[in-house]
């Protein structure tokens, strides 16, 4: 079997008869493109350790812990501080959101969870 090329591709699109031909093979690239992307990301799942990044407020960015559960998407995470992190974020004095209690530890961020394109997984 030859390998098709992309000029080989591109005629056999402008050779479709119909818009719903034209539209089965966007589709079939879309879900390519999506396993293709899949493939690429590393797997966020309960227990890896991450460092958040690129998030709002900019005072989270940096902290590191555990990834918890999704919610029902996987695009947001609850996510547990390490004990470093803890501390930072309870004497970080842009902190004016979170209420780290001096007895906690390890300090699970409160709300909806952090989305999943702020978590830099840092174990294998």
């Amino acid at each position: 079997m030859s390998a098709t090329t992309l000029a080989d591709v591109r005629a056999f699109v402008a050779q479709l008869p119909s818009p719903q031909a034209v539209a089965a093979v966007q589709e079939a690239c879309a879900q390519q493109l999506l396993t293709l992307d899949r493939a690429a990301r590393p797997v966020i799942a309960p227990g890896r350790h991450a460092k958040i990044t690129g998030i709002r407020p900019v005072f989270l960015g940096g902290l590191t812990g555990t990834v918890q559960e999704p919610n029902k998407t996987a695009t947001r995470w609850q996510f547990l501080l390490d004990e470093d992190s803890t501390r930072a974020l309870r004497r970080d004095p842009r902190n004016t959101k979170f209420t780290v209690p001096d007895n906690v530890t390890r300090y699970r961020i409160p709300g909806k969870g952090i989305p999943a394109g702020c978590l830099e997984l840092l174990d294998a």
